[in-house]
């Protein structure tokens, strides 16, 4: 099922004594989502990701703007009525009622020709079980089962309706480091299964781009980017999507441009052809720099973080506007002990922005 977002906006009341400003959740977003795809919505809290998919769902109607499933203008449709599955991210399952009750839920709650004969309702069930592999723990109470199982749970809640469309609200925020891990790779394996059009919610970047095949990177309800993981990564259109994506983050200089090369304090570090003299700010990946002995970056030496395959050389420098620089390395690089370390920069792995509204200027 292909979505198409056109000019969407949503604006909530001011409130309160202090205030009565209006909030622009969602700033006029368009933007088509294809027919089978899983995208990622990404942004730091408040950017108006969750807004957005609540209004696709149906529970928040839009101030502007409309909402199209494949052909059909769904944009004033009940919720119940729109064929979508919807995951929050505190499960919200019933806690009386076993995994097979919960699973059933939705369908026994169908009216008129849409409800199922008991028979069919229970097949269904145990095939969204089986698809997220807790087919085996039907007749156990939430409370008994794990925060991985209370999630898989909910997803196979919301697949058992057989939605055109499964929406997921920050699904893996409530588990540890490793069953996030496990539960994406399931929730990315679900989707190609099944073929579904999924919308992912997530504050996390390193979330959105190992499951997605398209990320829509969002700041205070306005789209900044949108494209594939990797090509966001390697192409940011300004400084804010640049400082979002990465992990360690990227490492922001202040410096300026001159006579066709780019200065980092006093030291020209990298030919800039192109580009007009100027101050800029100076973006430069962690794996963007080179350990060379006669490099024309010196950075002062903090210490060096052996990370096995990697090693990170923790440093500074006065231009920084981060107070440490991270370097990552290849473990066979040895880094001499001294007070500094000298770099050379590969230049796609370096990115300018303006200094004034942070936009990118390419060379």
């Amino acid at each position: 099922m292909k979505i198409l977002l056109q000019n969407l906006t949503k604006i909530f009341p001011g409130r309160g004594k202090k205030s009565n400003q209006e909030v622009i959740a969602v700033n006029d977003f368009t933007f088509e989502i294809p027919d089978g795809k899983l995208v990622g919505l990404l942004g730091p809290s408040g950017c108006g990701k969750s807004t957005t998919l609540y209004m696709i769902s149906g529970l928040q109607k839009p101030s502007g703007g409309k909402i199209f499933f494949g052909d059909d203008d769904v944009t004033e449709l009940s919720a119940e009525n729109r064929g979508v599955g919807l995951v929050f991210q505190n499960y919200a399952l019933y806690p009386h009622m076993t995994v097979k009750q919960n699973i059933l839920f939705p369908l026994q709650n169908l009216k008129g020709e849409d409800r199922l004969p008991k028979e069919k309702m229970i097949e269904r069930a145990y095939e969204a079980a089986k698809l997220v592999q807790i087919d085996d723990l039907m007749d156990r109470k939430p409370s008994e089962l794990s925060g991985g199982q209370q999630q898989r749970v909910a997803i196979a809640r919301a697949l058992v309706k057989m939605p055109k469309v499964l929406l997921l609200d920050e699904p893996l925020s409530n588990l540890d480091a490793r069953l996030r891990l496990q539960t994406r790779e399931e929730i990315r394996r679900i989707q190609k299964d099944t073929g579904i059009t999924t919308i992912f919610v997530t504050h996390d970047q390193e979330e959105a781009m190992s499951i997605s095949d398209l990320i829509v990177v969002m700041k205070l309800g306005v789209v900044q980017q949108i494209g594939k993981p990797q090509e966001v990564y390697d192409d940011p259109t300004n400084l804010f999507v640049a400082k979002f994506l990465g992990t360690p983050p990227i490492n922001v200089f202040s410096g300026k441009v001159s006579g066709g090369k780019l200065y980092i304090g006093d030291s020209p570090v990298l030919d800039v052809p192109g580009v007009e003299d100027r101050d800029v700010t100076v973006g430069i990946r962690p794996e963007g720099f080179i350990l060379d002995e006669n490099g024309p970056l010196v950075c002062g030496l903090n210490s060096v973080e052996v990370m096995g395959r990697d090693v990170s050389v923790v440093c500074r420098h006065e231009n920084a506007v981060s107070p440490v620089i991270r370097a990552i390395i290849d473990a066979d690089n040895k880094v001499s002990a001294g007070e500094t370390v000298r770099y050379s920069l590969k230049p796609h792995k370096v990115f300018l922005f303006s200094a004034e509204d942070e936009t990118r200027i390419r060379f």
